[in-house]
């Protein structure tokens, strides 16, 4: 890329990348949850306990074997970076991919003929999953804003405590 083209990437350092990407994890669960509990209140009485428990059984297994091991390694790629980078780094190039097969599919699913209750189950379980991933990201922010802010205090010669 030439110097004339770079000086118009928006760039941003990890703790930006890091908020961004927690930021995009959350804000996609909370969409998925939302239209989950739409469908989910066409129900009554025990059926919408059981879609509720169904899908927050779901959440826990995609997030501890599925979407925590990719927050992980984006953190693990993220955290090490010393200099700005462009903002949509965020994700790899792979993820974008991922992220539109996903935005595919959830769209082919939300319009088919599938009952949407039953629909609500995976809609809560990784929409909770992708929430729950997210909160990692942004306490991996807050840790890297607390050391920056008792580095430059340390800097100054004022002592922080936390």
């Amino acid at each position: 890329m030439t110097p004339a083209i770079r000086k118009f990437t928006p760039s941003a350092d990890k703790s930006v990348l890091v908020l961004l990407a927690g930021s995009m994890w959350c804000g996609v669960g909370i969409l998925l949850m939302n239209f989950a509990v739409k469908w989910v209140s066409l129900t009554a009485g025990r059926e919408r306990i059981l879609l509720y428990s169904a899908g927050f059984l779901a959440a826990m297994a995609i997030h501890h074997f599925g979407f925590l091991k990719v927050a992980d390694k984006n953190l693990r790629r993220l955290l090490p970076l010393s200099q700005k980078r462009c903002v949509f780094s965020f994700m790899t190039w792979k993820s974008y991919i991922l992220v539109s097969f996903m935005m595919s599919l959830g769209i082919t699913l939300r319009h088919s003929s599938l009952p949407k209750q039953y629909l609500s189950v995976l809609y809560n379980g990784i929409g909770l999953a992708l929430f729950l991933s997210g909160i990692r990201y942004l306490r991996f922010f807050f840790k890297l804003i607390l050391t920056k802010d008792s580095e430059k205090s340390v800097n100054s010669g004022i002592s922080t405590r936390i």
